[in-house]
């Protein structure tokens, strides 16, 4: 029985370990983190806490912007997190496939969606 543990021909199994992944999952919290403070900040510094409040703060195009960001920043956080979960522990292939291309499919759903919302009329 052959030794893959080194080399070009290893065997690479689980997810992908690596400084580009670890890298998105720290840029992509601190873009939730500082959408999180300015939210903090536009909440604590208004006096209007009503519906029109809110709306008024969300139909300024920046703040649109903003959110919309910070909802493509999770949909590829919770990307990379659940694309590691399935390639640690669902070991059948096409399985795995299926789930990946599932978890794939519903957060482009969930980003079409948050479009929508954002910018319907």
């Amino acid at each position: 029985m052959a030794n893959n543990n080194i080399g070009p021909k290893r065997l690479v199994v689980g997810a992908h370990y690596g400084l580009k992944d670890w890298l998105v999952q720290r840029v992509t919290a601190v873009v939730m983190a500082v959408y999180t403070v300015i939210l903090l900040i536009a909440f604590l510094s208004g006096n209007n806490f009503s519906y029109e409040g809110w709306a008024g703060l969300f139909a300024q195009q920046w703040f649109k912007i903003a959110t919309f960001v910070t909802f493509l920043a999770l949909f590829y956080h919770a990307w990379v997190g659940m694309r590691d979960i399935w390639m640690d522990y669902i070991k059948p292939v096409g399985l795995r496939l299926t789930l990946q291309v599932a978890t794939l499919l519903w957060l482009v759903g969930c980003a079409g969606w948050t479009a929508q919302i954002l910018w319907r009329a």
